[in-house]
């Protein structure tokens, strides 16, 4: 059992949940006589929570200044023009859509439309990197991402997605992913990772990038640029016949 002083891991993929570097954590159980599976998080992404946390814990001393991340309150839903294209998940009961059993062999208007959602996406991405900066919400951020995926006739695809409520995610700090956009302001210091998706003509476009806030020290600088680097180095051993698995291999090793 996790003493109260273990550090919690604060995340809409993990839940709010207490990370025992020793032991895997349980995602979903297993559900008899469905395909539905028991997922765990390996020891290596225990370790990574540790070493999240290693500063966080560092700072807690009471000699220090403690800024542990604490959630801020999060606003309406924002509305999308009916007009725009909706993924079939929206406004359905079956709000989580289903696994295709193989791959997908898109045509080339298909491939076409692959790009176009790739290329907002890109776009929406640079510009929401142009807003961190101390001060302001990542509230202000899904408000403004929002605005500009709809101006382009696209619809955000993470809203509306198993009940998200928001446009983008935005995960500050020791939030490894998925956070809900909220009013608490960004501090001097902090990193924020901005995943982005949009569907657009059917297709949907999704990318993230984890940027800084301020003046951020040295291993936080250095968690993005290793990261950046296995991004590049798994992006550079695509190509037609590579089995998925290779692509995290690359990464970890």
């Amino acid at each position: 059992m996790a003493s109260l002083s273990s550090p919690r891991l604060l995340s809409s993929f993990l839940g709010d949940r207490l990370a025992l570097s020793g032991r895997p954590l349980l995602l979903r159980s297993a559900v008899p006589g469905s395909r539905r599976v028991k997922y765990q998080a390996t020891r290596t992404l225990c370790k990574l929570v540790d070493i999240l946390f290693n500063r966080r814990s560092r700072d807690d001393a009471p000699e220090n200044n403690p800024r542990r991340l604490r959630p801020g309150k999060v606003s309406p839903r924002l509305s999308v023009p009916n007009h725009i294209q909706r993924p079939p998940y929206v406004n359905s009961r079956q709000q989580r859509p289903g696994m295709n059993n193989g791959p997908e062999i898109h045509d080339e208007k298909g491939i076409e439309c692959m790009r176009a959602s790739g290329k907002l996406a890109a776009q929406v991405l640079k510009f929401a990197g142009t807003l961190v900066k101390p001060g302001i919400m990542t509230d202000e951020i899904d408000k403004a991402v929002h605005q500009m995926i709809i101006d382009n006739g696209a619809y955000p695809s993470p809203l509306g997605y198993c009940g998200y409520p928001k446009s983008v995610c935005t995960s500050v700090n020791e939030c490894i992913c998925h956070g809900i956009p909220d009013s608490r302001p960004l501090e001097d210091g902090d990193i924020i990772n901005i995943d982005v998706t949009v569907y657009l003509n059917g297709y949907h476009g999704d990318t993230s990038a984890t940027f800084l806030c301020g003046d951020v020290d040295d291993e936080a600088r250095k968690l993005v640029k290793v990261t950046r680097e296995c991004l590049d180095k798994a992006i550079s051993i695509c190509a037609p016949g590579v089995e998925i698995k290779q692509i995290g291999r690359t990464i970890q090793f």
